[in-house]
Parts: structure tokens; sequence; C-alpha cells
């Protein structure tokens, strides 16, 4: 098998709140994320906007252009609605937030 007729399989991924969707997808050997995204229709199938999406491998961010290796799962990630740092610090900050529950409030 040469280089030119060589496929990759890759997985391509998606969840928010009620939705999961993976999509495994065959590739060219000089495939993209772009092009996994592509295959996948998932943009089409949610009707996702792509300057509200970022990608990932596995976890580790990704850019479009970024190319693939077989076995490799392509992941659509949503914008954060709240910054996870500044809600901590509200809920800190707010006294009602606290000594109320956790495991230290089930021990006395």
């Amino acid at each position: 098998m040469t280089a030119a007729t060589r496929t990759l399989r890759v997985e391509v991924a998606y969840a928010a709140p009620g939705i999961e969707a993976r999509v495994e997808v065959q590739l060219p050997s000089d495939a993209t994320v772009a092009d996994a995204v592509a295959a996948s229709g998932l943009m089409r199938r949610f009707a996702l906007a792509p300057q509200a999406l970022t990608f990932a491998i596995f976890g580790q961010r990704a850019q479009a252009e970024t190319p693939l290796a077989d076995g490799d799962r392509v992941e659509l990630l949503r914008a954060l609605i709240a910054d996870p740092k500044d809600a901590r610090r509200r809920r800190a900050g707010d006294p009602s937030m606290r000594g109320g529950g956790g495991r230290r409030a089930a021990g006395r």
C-alpha cells in the first residue's frame, strides 16, 4: 500500500447539554482536523457555527490545519459560558455558598 492510497480512521466527537455524538470517518493519509470535521457532518447536523468552535485531538488543543494520525479523536469544543476561576471566586465571596454542605458538614 502506498502513502497515496493509505487511509486514516479518525473519530470526530461533539458534546453539549443533552447531546453526545461520535462519528468515525476514513480520510486520506494527509488529512487535517478540518478535513475530519467536514467529513463527519457534525457541523451541519447540529447547525454549529465554525467561529464558535475550537478543536482538540485527545484533549490537546489543535488547529484546523493540524495533520492527523490513524486512530486520532478530534473533539469539537464549545466556548466556555463562564470562566471557571471567576465562578469559584464568586462562590467564595458569597456567604450563602459557605458552610452549608460538603464533606466537612457531614462529619459535624
